[in-house]
């Protein structure tokens, strides 16, 4: 860890942490799409490889996101919120397709880190107080 690392709050260092899992979540999601694709039906193909390129895009972002959190860049901040609103607003859709096991822990998850990246400790430690 850098000296400034080791003096960052709590609530930033767990952000940063769950950002990278929610970054590490989505590339196993991607190699799970890649499975599928080599399996699917050829009048699905196209479909199925954009939503896999969208979902490893996905993982990048996050990644970059995350990173950015981690230098404390101030500008990572709303990116960081977006991505935890488009979290909120998956696991809403997945609690009404029936599949709540998974739509509950990640609207859960959603919310957990946008708090955590708009409490008053990790705002002075953005210097966005």
């Amino acid at each position: 860890m850098t000296p400034r690392q080791l003096d960052s709050p709590a609530t930033l260092l767990w952000a940063v942490r769950l950002l990278f899992a929610e970054a590490v979540a989505l590339a196993l999601l991607t190699a799970y799409l890649l499975v599928l694709d080599f399996t699917a039906d050829s009048t699905s193909v196209a479909v199925a490889v954009a939503l896999t390129g969208f979902t490893a895009i996905g993982a990048v972002a996050v990644f970059l996101v995350a990173r950015a959190l981690a230098r404390r860049s101030s500008h990572a901040r709303g990116p960081a919120i977006v991505v935890q609103l488009f979290a909120i607003a998956a696991g809403g859709f997945l609690l009404q397709t029936g599949t709540a096991w998974i739509g509950a822990p990640m609207m859960a998850l959603g919310v957990a880190v946008g708090l955590l990246c708009v409490l008053p400790p990790t705002t002075r430690a953005l210097g966005l107080d």
